[in-house]
Parts: structure tokens; sequence; C-alpha cells
């Protein structure tokens, strides 16, 4: 939807609310003219009581029109009552007509184009609806306030001392357009700020509900990133509705005291022109008790309540239209990838924008049948290469694609149907073995189960357990049977595009190779974050990450073009390493990451011109 289109179903929306509602209209306008009386009279009155009574001498007429001053304030504020009344009948008819709007939407999406209900999507919009309901009131009372309070004003100024109209229109016309005319840019950020708002607790809701998911994959630092975007979008819309504040305060500065200020710099010039010191404080009287007030009240009620009317409604009028598709008259289907091909253009990711990125401008593609080993000193990026590609993390520029279309913006069943990821932290739980194994493919026959479960060498893990029905406590299983286990599930999946973050690292080298030899032969594409150098070995192909350019080829390429490869591959060796102690990989892991680091400093070195001493 368009800006355009978007105000003018705004304006649709709140013209509708008045359509049918002639005699509540009537009953405001009548109710308004008595509230102007006090606003009409106040400067006549006081002019009254200063020339005729105190400057004349008669305290007592003085104070009597002071009285009748007094009188039409008290007549006013009972009809100020009156009118709140009849503003009331105006707007509860438009907030039940968007309760009616937003549960008549949810019920459309979810049995006409059959997406599930969104039981917290309608909880937001019938908050919205409140929000709507009280910015509605008080802007309704802004504008009549302001049209009853200036306009009598600048009435009883004209019928007073037509000349300071002179001293006051043009400041006032100045002072609403200044304010006026920033209200669109005020409104888009006001709009980015709910949208913000929304996405942060939509992301925030499906977080909360998988905390322990998060902990137990080790995704703290991805979970971190998928609120930051709303929380900076926030941050920055409200920085800037901050500083256009201030444009609100000039426009009543202008349009509100400068006229009092222009009246009293020509005051000598109005008295040597007839005008009498009460004509002159009552002329004071309508700008200071009448004008001002008035312009002070509407802009901030406009500033506020206004805005939030404007793109609350907007985005309940977005929110409860459904998705129809115009040559078909039903709602699009969901995006299909178009195989499993994996694509990335200029893909950057960092966590934070005063940190490098740890992703930047990386190009590659993965084709189908494509098995690929991901290798790199640790914290250089691997498994944030790793989350891009699963769709976890959305890159912050340049695109990601599986299938042609962008991963981010898959549904999650569909992006479940196409590609698996199995992190460090292998997840397992509560149940039988049955139903962890199959838990991606529920309708998996046990004979397929058992023979993945031999492929990938869990057989006697699953008969050690008790078989596929028994059930089993996922704590008294080590680090290495729980990733046996996630494996043999991501086996079964439907995904045709399996990556393995480290998946296998609890796992001996032979069981290491045993699994990924599987994956190899079984049918789509292998994505794997190498724990050790014997993975890529094993691969068709090898990506490298060293904190610079990524190089990507064959194992001899790489020989070729790779110091730091080089380094890896001649400390592991070219064979498969022997079986380690837990300390024994620790150690190991350090010593690579510290030849690897230690070969980019020599390389930064040498094009800076530094070389070895002799």
């Amino acid at each position: 939807m368009t800006g355009r289109e978007g105000r003018r179903d705004v304006r649709s929306v709140l013209l509708g609310s008045l359509h049918g509602r002639g005699r509540e209209l009537r009953r405001l306008l009548a109710w308004s003219l008595v509230e102007a009386l006090p606003a009409f009279a106040s400067g006549r009155l006081v002019a009254n009581a200063i020339d005729d009574g105190f400057l004349a001498g008669s305290t007592t007429t003085g104070f009597a029109w002071l009285g009748v001053l007094g009188a039409s304030v008290l007549v006013g504020a009972w009809a100020t009552r009156r009118t709140l009344l009849c503003l009331a009948a105006l707007v509860e008819p438009l907030r039940d007509e968007l309760v009616t709007r937003v549960v008549e939407g949810a019920v459309r999406r979810s049995t006409v184009t059959g997406a599930r209900a969104d039981d917290a999507a309608v909880a937001r919009l019938t908050e919205q609806v409140e929000i709507v309901r009280g910015a509605y009131a008080s802007t309704l009372i802004a504008v009549q306030g302001f049209a009853v309070t200036a306009g009598s004003a600048l009435a009883g100024l004209a019928t007073l001392l037509p000349v300071v109209l002179v001293f006051v229109i043009p400041p006032l016309v100045i002072g609403l357009g200044l304010f006026l005319g920033a209200l669109a840019r005020i409104a888009a950020w006001q709009r980015v700020s709910i949208l913000a708002a929304e996405d942060l607790a939509r992301e925030a809701g499906a977080l909360a509900v998988g905390f322990r998911d998060v902990t137990a994959c080790g995704a703290e630092q991805t979970a971190a990133a998928t609120v930051a975007g709303p929380v900076d979008a926030s941050a920055r819309a409200t920085v800037k509705l901050a500083r256009l504040t201030g444009v609100r305060t000039l426009a009543v500065a202008v349009g509100g005291w400068l006229p009092i200020v222009l009246i009293l710099v020509a005051g000598s010039w109005l008295l040597d022109h007839g005008a009498s010191t009460g004509v002159l404080l009552g002329a004071l009287t309508y700008v200071a008790r009448g004008v001002h007030p008035a312009l002070e009240s509407f802009v901030k009620a406009i500033g506020s309540s206004g805005l939030w009317l404007v793109v609350a409604l907007r985005r309940i009028v977005e929110t409860t239209e459904a998705p129809v598709d115009a040559a078909a008259g039903a709602t699009p289907a969901a995006t299909e990838p178009r195989g499993y091909e994996v694509r990335l253009r200029d893909a950057t990711f960092g966590y934070g924008r005063a940190v490098a990125p740890v992703i930047d401008g990386l190009d590659l593609v993965i084709a189908e049948g494509d098995h690929l080993a991901v290798v790199g000193p640790s914290g250089v990026g691997k498994s944030t290469l790793a989350g891009l590609i699963a769709g976890l993390i959305e890159p912050q520029r340049g695109d990601a694609l599986l299938g042609g279309v962008a991963i981010a913006e898959l549904d999650p069943a569909t992006a479940a149907r196409h590609r698996a990821l199995i992190p460090q932290q292998a997840y397992v739980f509560a149940g039988t073995l049955r139903e962890n194994l199959a838990y991606l493919r529920p309708d998996t026959a046990d004979a397929a189960i058992d023979g993945a479960a031999e492929l990938l060498g869990a057989r006697a893990l699953v008969q050690r357990l008790g078989g596929l029905d028994a059930e089993f406590d996922p704590h008294a299983l080590s680090a290495g049977e729980r990733q046996l286990l996630t494996l043999v599930r991501a086996y079964l999946a439907p995904a045709r595009l399996v990556i393995l973050d480290e998946a296998t690292c609890h796992l001996d080298p032979a069981a290491e190779a045993q699994v990924e030899r599987a994956f190899s032969e079984r049918d789509g594409s292998l994505i794997v974050i190498a724990h050790r150098i014997s993975s890529a070995l094993r691969a068709q192909r090898v990506l490298v990450l060293d904190g610079g350019p990524a190089l990507a080829g064959t194992h001899e390429q790489l020989l070729a073009r790779s110091a730091l490869y080089r380094d890896l591959v001649g400390f592991w060796g070219t064979q498969p390493p022997r079986a380690a102690a837990p300390a024994d990989e620790h150690q190991a892991a350090g010593v690579s990451a510290l030849r690897g680091m230690l070969a980019r400093i020599g390389r930064a070195l040498g094009r800076r011109g530094f070389k070895a001493p002799a």
C-alpha cells in the first residue's frame, strides 16, 4: 500500500465513522457555540473593566465587568461538558467498527485464505484499536477546541480593535504552516517506530518460547542478532522524532508568542491612533488567553495523538485486509524455492554497527549436489555463514538465495522442507527414540530409520537404548551420542540441503568420516563447517575463511592459492588424524588457529613492504 493510498483509506475510515451521525454533529456544533462565549467576550469584558471601571475611578463597575467574565467562564465550562459528551458519541462507534474489522479480518484469513489464526496479531491489533480510540478522542477535542477558542478570540478581536489582526493572523498562519509542513515527516517516523515495535514484539515473542532451544544450540549470538534490527530501528525513529519535536516548539513560538511581542512593540502607536489602555489590554487578553493556548494545545495534541491516530489506524487498515491475488481473486501461494542451489551475492553480516562485519561482501554459489567444506580459524565467521545459508539470520547487505528465493523470506515450514541445519550443540528431547529420529518426518517407516542408523553408525546406540520404542533420558547420553541421534534425524529429513555446523565435533575421526560419507552419498547438497581438516579432504570443494577475501576451490587448487590452507593441511597431514583425546583436540585446534593467525600477520607485513631479516 502506497502512502497516498494509506492516507486515502484512513480518511475513508474516519469519514465513514461520521456517516449517519448528523444529529450528534448538530448537537456538537450548538454546544460549541455556547462554549465559545468566554473566548469571544473575554477581551471586550477586560477592556470595559479597565476603561469604564478601574481607570474611570469606578472600582465597582470594574469588578462588575469581571464578574460578568467569570459568569461567562462558568457557562463555557458547562458547555464544554456537553461538547465532551457529544464527542464521546462520535468516538465509541469508531472503536466498535475497528474491533469488528480486526476480528473479521482474522476470521477471513483463517477461513477464506487458509492461513493459521494468529492470536498474538489479533491481540496487537486490538491494543492498537484502543490507541486509536484514545487518539481519536484527543484529536477531536483538540481540533474542536482550537476552532472554538482561536476562532472566537479572532472574532472578538475584530470587533474590539481590527487593526491588531495584522499583528496576529500572519504569524498564526506561518506557525501553523511550519507545523503542518513537518507533520508528514513526523508521521513517517512515527510509523517506523510502530513497525519496529511490532517487529521487536514478534521476534522477542518467538524467542521467548524457544529459550531452551537457543541455549541448547548455542545460538545466543544469532538470537541477539534477530532482535538487534528492530531495536536499532526503534532507536533511530525515537531520535528522529525527538529532533522533529523542535518544530512544534517553533510553531507555537511563531504563532502564539510573536503576536504578543508585536502588539507590545506597537503599543505606543496603537495608543496614539485611538486605542485606549483597556482596549490594548483586551487585545492582549484575546491573544494571550485565547489564540496562544489554543494553538499550543492544538500543536501538542495533533503532534502526538493525531499522529498516533493516523499511523495506528493505517496499520489496522493494512493488516485487516486479506491479501488477494488481483487476477485470480485468491490469496497467493507461499513462495517455493526452485531447487536447492545456494547463492550468496555481496552477502554481509556483522554483530553490531560499531564492529567490522564477520561476513563481508561474500559471493558464493553452492550448486545442487555439491559437497562443500568450510575451514578457517575460530571466530572467522564459519557459523555465521551457516546461519545465513539456513536463514536464521538475514544479510545486512546483499542477498542469500535458496533456489532463487531469499532464504529469510521463506516461512518456517517451507524452509524446513528444503534445508536442515545441525549445530554443534545437539538437541534431543525426552521421549522415545522414534519420536526423536523421525521428528522432521514423522511418517518415516521403521525400516528407513534402521537403515539410516546403520549408515551413520548409530545402530549399536539404538540397540543399547532399547530400540525405537524405548524412552530415554537425554541427560544420560554423552555429547557424541546426542550428535549421532541428531545426525540420523537430519539424514531422514525431507530437506535436500544439509548444513553440518561442527555437528561431528564430539565423534572420533572414524565415526566422523562414516557420517560425512553417508551424507555425501545422500541425494542433495552437503555443507560441512569443518572441525578437522580431514573433512575438507573428503569434500568436492573447500571454502577458506581467514578474515579477508574468501577463497573457494578444490583441495589441489587451494594448496596452490592459500597459505592458510597449506598451513592447516600441513599441520594435520594428508591422512585422517588419529583419534585424539578431548584435551589433544583442543590443543590441536589452538595450534591451528595460532598458525593461521601468524600466517595472516606475515602476509599483511609483506604487503606493507616488511621483510624478514636475512
